[in-house]
């Protein structure tokens, strides 16, 4: 069984994995905030995971970098793409912890596809204002490497049905994708479309697995609400280099567990970064990156 590391501060508690360095539970004052996964168990829907070296999917795996074409496993077969990045099946190393704070490492490679070596540290941390995660990748190969991050939170405004919950998203921008293998189409403005949520409205019965772009920021942050109109809600917060968001209504068929969360993903570049380059980091031998994101109660 993997170990966990249990956090506690200003009335929020926080549950981590070994295991992928996993967000298990995140409650405040006894209220979860993202969906759970068992203790011990697989961990469904990569729920609150760290994608890397790269979120969301890479078309049939395949990717060139610096002239060199690479194969990656294929982990999406139903559509053939690879998912998520290679560090969440990894149990990742504890470096630190305290009564409100861990901090996990792992190494990422040589392996099939990726035949770069990172080193990645998680760090969360609890205080009065909530969940504050950072993810930092160090270079320690001899080449430069591709990478990309997201975390994997699905966020929870309360006991309503998901469609009841009030989304507010400051982005302007959304990325169309194909519709059999979610993969990117071209860029369309959220104006007048259903997935403008720029002011707070109920998702109602909209499905989402898109990525956002064009995100206001202030003061180096930006914001994303969700709230239960019976009262309760979820915040999650994060910094500019993250300058893309995906969103995800977690739409299920029968008889599997239907829209219980939304999963919310701040991240570095969009779907297929790998292959269009798009705000792909470029991480030099001995360089280092990290992206910041909070999530906390309404």
């Amino acid at each position: 069984m993997s170990t966990e590391f249990i956090l506690e501060a200003g009335g929020y508690k926080a549950v981590v994995t070994e295991h992928a360095a996993a967000l298990r539970v995140l409650q405040f004052q006894g209220r979860d905030l993202v969906v759970q996964f068992p203790q011990g168990g697989p961990i469904p829907d990569y729920r609150g995971i760290i994608a890397a070296p790269w979120p969301n999917r890479i078309e049939d795996g395949r990717y060139t970098f610096d002239g060199v074409t690479h194969q990656l496993p294929v982990n999406e077969p139903e559509r053939g793409a690879s998912l998520h990045g290679l560090a969440f099946p990894l149990d990742w190393a504890a470096k630190e912890h305290d009564a409100g704070s861990v901090t996990l490492t792992c190494v990422v490679g040589p392996s099939e596809g990726y035949p770069f070596v990172l080193e990645l540290t998680a760090q969360y941390a609890l205080d009065e204002n909530g969940l504050h995660s950072t993810v930092s990748a160090a270079n320690i190969g001899e080449s430069a490497a591709p990478y990309g991050v997201c975390p994997h939170p699905y966020l929870v405004a309360g006991t309503s049905p998901l469609d009841e919950w009030i989304l507010e998203v400051p982005a302007a921008t959304f990325l169309e994708v194909t519709p059999d293998r979610l993969l990117p189409v071209a860029l369309a403005s959220v104006e007048g479309h259903e997935f403008d949520f720029r002011s707070p409205r109920a998702i109602g019965t909209t499905e989402i697995d898109h990525a956002f772009t064009d995100i206001a920021f202030d003061g180096g942050s930006a914001r994303l609400s969700l709230r239960d109109p019976a009262g309760t809600g979820v915040g999650m917060a994060w910094d500019e280099r993250c300058p893309w968001l995906q969103i995800h209504t977690a739409d299920k068929p029968a008889p599997l567990p239907n829209r219980i969360g939304l999963a919310v993903e701040p991240m570095t570049c969009p779907p297929d970064a790998f292959n269009s380059g798009t705000d792909l980091i470029r991480l030099e031998p001995g360089a280092t990156h990290s992206a910041s994101w909070s999530i906390y109660s309404l």
